[in-house]
């Protein structure tokens, strides 16, 4: 039974993959100040990621021109670093889930925001993402561009989904120049919430994240396990028994 859940998990996931390339664009942009997505998370999302959407929708100009901002500039290799793109996409990826929870706001959770067929569309298929003459959707950002290009698995507990099993909305912006340091930061703090991960060297109940995106964790020598031990300050090794948690898709604009 295992063996069929997991081929069923795979072959999901290669039917995610194929539905969101995307393919690269020809731009002369040149990277953008992430300056305003800064200031509004200091002001409306608490250190542990608790996000305050109507304040969000009372700073709805100055978000706006966040948004407008991410639209003008598509991310290149010419003239953006890798860290430059990569930040870009994380604020991108986080900007744009906050902006379409302030649209159907008041919600129970992100789940509940639904466009076209029940069960086959989802939030993350509804294209609203408009940057430059591109028009994208959250997969196409998480799952064309972010796993496939950058094959980094911090960027796991950066990207936000609105919901209180997530990583936390982090409080600042990404910065180029602080990335490496950030991401790290979103690990560990991920991983020491209790609500998120149990973890213990003989038994770890950890999130369905670690599940969903294996693979991405897979690089070389690298395991899950491995992953979690270098991040954490519990002992986690081959013998320690794994479990995964039930996700909670409430949304983050509450505690449990």
């Amino acid at each position: 039974m295992n063996h069929i859940k997991s081929f069923i998990l795979f072959f999901g996931f290669l039917t995610l993959a194929a539905s969101c390339k995307v393919k690269k664009i020809d731009s002369n942009s040149y990277p953008v100040s992430h300056e305003i997505w800064n200031e509004l998370l200091q002001k409306h999302v608490t250190e542990e990621g608790v996000v305050n959407y109507k304040g969000f929708q009372k700073d709805s100009a100055q978000f706006n021109e966040y948004i407008k901002i991410l639209s003008s500039s598509h991310p290149n290799d010419t003239n953006w670093s890798k860290n430059e793109r990569l930040a870009y996409w994380i604020n991108a990826y986080n900007a744009f889930t906050v902006q379409i929870v302030m649209r159907n706001y008041p919600t129970l959770g992100i789940k509940e925001i639904k466009n076209g067929i029940p069960f086959v569309n989802t939030v993350w298929d509804i294209k609203f993402i408009k940057i430059e003459d591109q028009v994208y959707d959250l997969n196409n950002i998480e799952h064309g561009i972010v796993r496939p290009r950058f094959e980094e698995p911090r960027i796991h507990f950066a990207l936000n989904c609105a919901s209180i099993s997530c990583p936390r909305l982090r409080n600042e912006a990404f910065s180029p120049d602080r990335l490496d340091e950030q991401l790290s930061d979103n690990v560990r703090y991920f991983l020491s919430n209790p609500i998120k991960n149990k973890l213990g060297s003989d038994k770890s109940e950890i999130s369905k994240i670690f599940q969903w995106y294996g693979g991405d964790f897979k690089k070389g020598d690298n395991t899950v396990r491995k992953f979690i031990d270098k991040y954490s300050d519990v002992n986690i090794t081959s013998e320690t028994e794994i479990d995964y948690l039930k996700y909670d898709w409430r949304l983050n604009d509450q505690l449990p």
